[in-house]
């Protein structure tokens, strides 16, 4: 999983409550046993107008030119910023999978569907809840100003606006230290990988028939 330190990126704004995972990454493209993938279908059903289906050529399909993501003056953003309940919906794992292969590393919103809040935790991707109020100003400001960046600096758990103001959020300590050292599940167990040998060596040595095959 990618450390998060201290990232500084263009913001978008999702300028919608109640954004649902199969909007963020529709049903259809589930059906892939890959972990990978899923950006070019990032907000598929708005993003193009006509249908889409696992295994398109993004550069043959129709773009929504009336769609945040399409406007020229947010592509290339990594920092989304969205209303209340972002996530909801379906548990899929999916949803940051596409975010984050779109190429965002934290999303900021007042609130968010709590299956999809820990999931993105998971896979490197960064949520944080401001007050409602913080963020329709960041909405507004992001509409304002052409080319609107903000640095996320998780260390010091403050994103830093361009005028230098600092807006401080919370973060549990656990899930920090993931994200600052970039271990997700396997991750955080494969630190105790040579303990974990040494255990296996030493049961097999107390029980050496474990390690005999059985034939049918």
């Amino acid at each position: 999983m990618q450390h998060f330190t201290v990232h500084k990126g263009l913001v978008a704004p999702m300028d919608r409550e109640n954004v649902d995972t199969d909007a963020i990454i529709p049903k259809q493209f589930l059906k892939s046993i890959r972990k990978t993938g899923f950006g070019p279908n990032l907000f598929d059903e708005w993003r193009y107008l006509d249908p889409g289906f696992p295994g398109q050529d993004p550069a043959t399909r129709k773009p929504n030119p009336d769609f945040v993501l399409n406007q020229p003056r947010y592509q290339g953003a990594s920092i989304l910023i969205a209303r209340k309940n972002f996530g909801c919906g379906s548990s899929r794992e999916h949803a940051p999978w596409a975010l984050d292969q779109y190429g965002f590393r934290a999303i900021i919103a007042p609130s968010f569907a709590d299956i999809f809040f820990n999931n993105s935790f998971k896979n490197g991707l960064l949520p944080i809840v401001l007050p409602e109020s913080r963020v329709a100003e960041l909405f507004d400001e992001v509409q304002a100003f052409p080319g609107y960046q903000l640095t996320i600096d998780l260390e010091r758990q403050v994103i830093v606006k361009p005028q230098g103001d600092e807006l401080p959020f919370e973060v549990q300590a656990f899930r920090k230290y993931c994200l600052l050292n970039g271990f997700d599940d396997i991750g955080l167990t494969l630190r105790h990988a040579d303990l974990i040998r040494a255990f296996e060596a030493q049961r097999l040595a107390q029980k050496p028939w474990l390690a005999q095959t059985l034939v049918g």
